[in-house]
C-alpha cells in the first residue's frame, strides 16, 4: 500500500511538473515578445503602416496597397527601381495620391495614372541623360486626410542621401487637405511639386507675381478651372447669359467644385439668365439624395431659356444629373451639359442602362454631356485635319507637311512614341492601358516634365545630384527652347509655374458608340500657343 501511494504521488507530481513546463514553454516566449510589440506600428509593407483602417505611407518595392487593379504596374515599378538601384546616380520622385479607392471606376483611374508615371520613368531612364529616376508611391489616405504623416516621410527622404527625393507629383483631387500638403511641401520643406491633375485655381501661383509665391517650387501642367472655363467659352463662342445656367455643389472643403463654380460664373452679355441651382452632396463618391434634387432642378431649368448647363460637381453627381435631366419632358428642348476636367472618367461610371437612356428614344438624345479634358488620343490627328481643311479654304491649295504647325505635330509624335512604348514587350505587362480618359497621358507628361527639370539642373554640374532648390529653379526655364513636348500638348511654364495657354480637348459622351469622342481644341487665350512656345511678357 505504501509503495502504491508512493508511486501514485510521484506520477501525479511528474505529470503536473511536465504540464507546467509545457505551459511555461508557450507562455514565456509570448511574454518575452509581447512587450516588444507594444507601441510598434502595424506594418502593411516596408514604409507603410496601418492607420484608421488604411495603409498609409511610402513604398517603391512593388506593394499594391491592397488594390489589385494596380498590382501589375506596381510590380513593373519595382523592377525598374531595382534596376536603378544598381547604379550610383539616381533621384526619387514620389507619386502622392489616394491608393486604396473603394469605387471600381476610381481604381481604374488610379491604374491609368500609375501607368503614365511608370511609362515616363521607363522612358526617362533610357536616355543618355542623368540622373536616373526612382519612382515611389505615397498614400495619404482617402481624401488626403492623413497627408501629414506622409509628408513627414517625404521630408526625411528629401534629406536622405540614399533616397534623394527631388520632386513630388500626383495630387489628383482639389481638396483643402491637398492644398495643405502642397503648401507644406513647397513652403516649409522646399520640395518641388508638380501638380498634374488638380485644376482648382486655389492651388496655383499667380502669373507675373509681384511678391513671394504662394507655393514656391510648384509647377502645374493642367489648365486651371478658370483657364478651362475660358477655353470652353472661346470654343462655344457668343453665349448669352439667358442661354446658360450654373448647377453647383456647395459641399464644404471641395475646392474643385468651388473653383469650377467661380470659373463658370463669368460675365456673359444680355439679360440675366436663371439663378444658380445649388445642391449639397454628402461626399465625392457618395450620391446621397442628390438624384431627388436633380429631378426638381431639371424641371426648373426646363421653364427657363437655358440650353447650356454649367455643372460644377464630381463625376458621380454629374452622371445622376445628366440622367435626371434626360427624363424631363421639355417640349423637345435639348441641352448641353458642360463641366471641367474632373469629369474625364465619367464614362467609367455609366452602366448599359445609362448609355441607353442617354441615347434617347429612337436614338435621338436630348442631352449632350461635354467637358474640358486635359487630353484625348484622337485630338492631334483630328485637329490637324481641321487645320489643313481651314488652311486650304484660305489659300486655295493643300498645305504641305512642312506647313503644319509644331504645336499640333509635336504632341502627335509624342503620342505615337507613347503608344509604341505601351506595345513594347520590354516594358512589361502593366495591365490594360486606356488613353481615352487622359490620365495616362497627363501623368506621363507630368513625370516627363519633372525629368526635364532634373536633367537641366544636373547639366549645371554633371555627375552630381542636383539640390531641391536647383530643380525648382528650372520650372520657369521650361519654355521656348526647353519646352516639354507632351502628349497632351506643349508644356511651357510661366514664372508662376503654370502652363501657358495649354489647350484643352473638348470632348463629349457619344452614346451611340459608348465612348468619349473628341470634338475640338479649346484655347484659354483664344488662339494657339506662340511659335516655339515663347511665353509673352506680362504673362509670366
Amino acid at each position: 500500500m505504501k509503495n502504491w501511494l508512493y508511486n501514485t504521488f510521484w506520477a501525479t507530481w511528474i505529470r503536473k511538473a511536465f504540464t507546467a513546463l509545457v505551459v511555461l514553454a508557450v507562455v514565456v516566449p509570448a511574454a518575452v515578445l509581447l512587450p516588444a510589440k507594444i507601441g510598434e506600428p502595424d506594418l502593411c509593407a516596408e514604409g507603410v503602416v496601418r492607420s484608421a483602417g488604411e495603409c498609409i505611407g511610402v513604398n517603391g518595392s512593388g506593394y499594391d496597397f491592397g488594390t489589385g487593379e494596380i498590382r501589375q504596374v506596381t510590380e513593373a515599378i519595382r523592377k525598374e527601381n531595382k534596376r536603378v538601384a544598381d547604379r550610383n546616380n539616381s533621384v526619387t520622385v514620389a507619386m502622392m495620391l489616394p491608393l486604396q479607392p473603394k469605387v471600381p471606376a476610381e481604381r481604374k483611374q488610379l491604374r491609368s495614372e500609375l501607368q503614365g508615371a511608370y511609362l515616363a520613368q521607363y522612358r526617362a531612364n533610357r536616355t543618355e541623360k542623368t540622373p536616373l529616376l526612382r519612382l515611389v508611391l505615397a498614400n495619404p489616405g482617402a481624401d488626403y486626410a492623413q497627408q501629414e504623416r506622409v509628408v513627414d516621410q517625404l521630408a526625411a527622404m528629401a534629406d536622405s542621401e540614399r533616397d534623394n527625393l527631388r520632386a513630388v507629383t500626383g495630387f489628383n483631387l482639389s481638396l483643402g487637405a491637398t492644398r495643405t500638403a502642397i503648401a507644406r511641401l513647397t513652403g516649409e520643406l522646399k520640395i518641388p511639386v508638380l501638380a498634374s491633375r488638380v485644376s482648382a485655381d486655389e492651388i496655383a501661383n499667380p502669373d507675373n507675381p509681384s511678391g513671394p509665391l504662394r507655393f514656391p517650387g510648384l509647377a502645374r501642367i493642367i489648365p486651371t478651372n478658370r483657364q478651362q472655363a475660358d477655353a470652353l467659352a472661346n470654343f462655344h463662342g457668343g453665349l448669352r447669359d439667358a442661354e446658360t445656367v450654373l448647377v453647383k455643389d456647395t459641399r464644404p472643403h471641395d475646392i474643385y467644385d468651388e473653383s469650377l463654380a467661380k470659373a463658370f460664373s463669368r460675365p456673359e452679355p444680355g439679360p440675366p439668365g436663371p439663378k444658380d441651382q445649388v445642391y449639397e452632396s454628402p461626399g465625392i463618391t457618395e450620391p446621397g439624395q442628390t438624384a431627388n434634387h436633380f429631378a426638381l432642378i431639371g424641371h426648373n431649368i426646363c421653364e427657363s431659356d437655358a440650353r447650356i448647363v454649367y455643372f460644377a460637381g464630381r463625376p458621380v453627381h454629374l452622371r445622376l444629373f445628366a440622367l435626371k435631366l434626360s427624363e424631363v419632358p421639355c417640349h423637345g428642348k435639348k441641352y448641353t451639359i458642360v463641366s471641367g476636367s474632373g469629369a474625364a472618367t465619367l464614362d467609367r461610371y455609366l452602366s448599359d442602362a445609362d448609355w441607353k437612356k442617354l441615347r434617347g428614344d429612337g436614338g435621338n438624345p436630348t442631352i449632350t454631356v461635354q467637358y474640358a479634358a486635359p487630353g484625348h488620343p484622337d485630338a492631334w490627328d483630328t485637329a490637324l485635319r481641321m487645320w489643313e481643311k481651314d488652311r486650304q479654304a484660305e489659300t486655295g491649295r493643300k498645305p504641305s507637311a512642312a506647313d503644319r504647325p509644331a504645336y499640333l505635330t509635336d504632341p502627335r509624335e509624342e503620342l505615337r512614341e507613347l503608344r509604341g512604348l505601351i506595345g513594347r514587350q520590354a516594358v512589361g505587362d502593366i495591365g490594360p492601358v486606356q488613353l481615352e480618359d487622359s490620365r495616362t497621358m497627363l501623368v506621363h507628361d507630368g513625370v516627363r516634365t519633372i525629368a526635364e527639370a532634373v536633367f537641366l539642373a544636373n547639366a549645371q554640374a554633371v555627375g552630381s545630384i542636383p539640390s531641391r532648390e536647383r530643380v525648382a529653379a528650372e520650372w520657369p526655364r521650361l519654355e521656348a527652347a526647353h519646352r516639354v513636348r507632351g502628349t497632351s500638348g506643349w508644356i511651357c511654364l510661366t514664372n508662376g509655374g503654370n502652363a501657358y495657354d495649354k489647350p484643352v480637348a473638348v470632348v463629349q459622351l457619344d452614346p451611340h458608340i459608348r465612348r468619349v469622342a473628341f470634338v475640338g481644341l479649346g484655347w484659354p487665350e483664344k488662339k494657339p500657343q506662340p511659335a516655339d512656345c515663347v511665353v509673352p511678357s506680362g504673362t509670366g
